[in-house]
């Protein structure tokens, strides 16, 4: 059984320390902020939209939470925020050429790179990955690098 003459236990045998803390990854937890709904978890796809805090959510899963009032019904976190489709602005995101999509991936026997994105920057052209900050603006939803915002300097939407 143990402990009966033949052996003598060590400290670390008989003392447990404390836990290590789990470390969140960094790049899983900015793939999922640019790559995911934050309130339904699904990919993102078109229309998206941004509340004021810069989280990206699908039109429809906003929608269908905004309808949604049944009592039973939990409050969910990331959208406590939201009141009425006023709270969100439609972005505007333009296509990265060198993205190759979901097509490529169909099977699941092709390794996915999570650093190219689907958006890009119109102005610089950096690719909307979580490397770099973004921002839109609110009265028409064009959305663009904090870098290409320094460079032009002006609060008119370039287009």
């Amino acid at each position: 059984m143990g402990c009966d003459g033949g052996t003598i236990p060590k400290r670390h045998e008989l003392v447990k320390g404390p836990r290590k803390v789990e470390k969140v990854d960094k790049v899983a937890e900015l793939v999922a902020r640019w790559f995911y709904c934050a309130l339904s978890q699904e990919k993102l796809r078109r229309p998206i939209v941004a509340c004021e805090l810069g989280r990206l959510y699908n039109k429809d899963a906003i929608i269908e939470f905004l309808l949604d009032k049944s009592p039973d019904k939990t409050p969910m976190e990331s959208a406590s925020h939201i009141k009425s489709i006023k709270n969100v602005t439609e972005l505007n995101l333009v296509d990265n050429p060198a993205w190759g999509g979901d097509k490529e991936s169909i099977k699941g026997d092709k390794y996915d790179d999570l650093q190219s994105a689907h958006f890009i920057c119109p102005v610089v052209g950096l690719e909307m990955n979580g490397r770099h900050r973004f921002c839109f603006l609110r009265n028409c939803g064009c959305v663009f690098s904090e870098r290409a915002l320094k460079e032009i300097k002006s609060e008119v939407c370039h287009k």
